[in-house]
């Protein structure tokens, strides 16, 4: 994944103590949906996990699922890659780094969980959104990218195109039960790129 970064989003005060608890309050989320599915998340669960005191919890996340969206950014984050002056290539990138997070223990369950969560509607839906917006904002700059450098179409909707890029990869993990390995991120790669290619 050469110079892709993951913008992994830790909330909470900048002070070390403070991180340190914020990072053992996000950890044990993490561990708990990995070990026992999301139905283990309670804020009891977390506050015993991570020797915290649940008012440490509600002092940086009102709720539990602002909670359970932060710990899900430190997973499946926000990525930056650079101009490598090829839709592909870029494309590839991303797909490698969704691929090494989608094989880790325990992504499977977590992002169940936030279809589940985000079924609920109001305020809970939209915060659902917004962070499916943040992480799949890298692929839209891509297509963007490609469309300014002219080697994606310039009539491709970039939304559908994002889409495209972000489904194969959970439909694989989820439903089929398999992990996607780095053929997958390849063939899909390939598969996309002469979809939206530019002729």
């Amino acid at each position: 994944m050469t110079g892709v970064r993951v913008n992994r989003t830790q909330r909470g005060p900048g002070r070390p103590r403070e991180e340190r608890v914020t990072g053992a309050v996000l950890s044990a989320v993490l561990d708990l949906v990995a070990e026992q599915g999301v139905s283990a998340v309670t804020m009891d669960a977390v506050a015993a996990r991570a020797g915290v005191s649940k008012p440490a919890i509600y002092r940086r996340w009102p709720g539990k699922h602002d909670l359970f969206i932060a710990a899900a950014e430190t997973r499946v984050g926000v990525l930056s890659v650079p101009d490598l002056g090829d839709f592909r290539a870029e494309l590839r990138a991303v797909l490698d780094a969704r691929v090494e997070v989608y094989r880790m223990p325990g992504t499977a369950r977590l992002l169940a969980g936030m279809v589940v969560a985000a079924e609920e509607g109001g305020e809970v839906r939209e915060a659902y959104l917004r962070y499916a917006a943040r992480i799949m904002s890298e692929t839209r700059k891509i297509l963007e990218r490609g469309i300014a450098r002219g080697d994606v179409r310039a009539d491709v909707d970039v939304q559908a195109a994002a889409t495209l890029v972000a489904a194969p990869l959970i439909f694989r993990l989820m439903i089929e039960q398999e992990l996607p390995d780095d053929r997958f991120a390849a063939d899909l790669a390939d598969m996309i790129a002469r979809a939206v290619g530019a002729a």
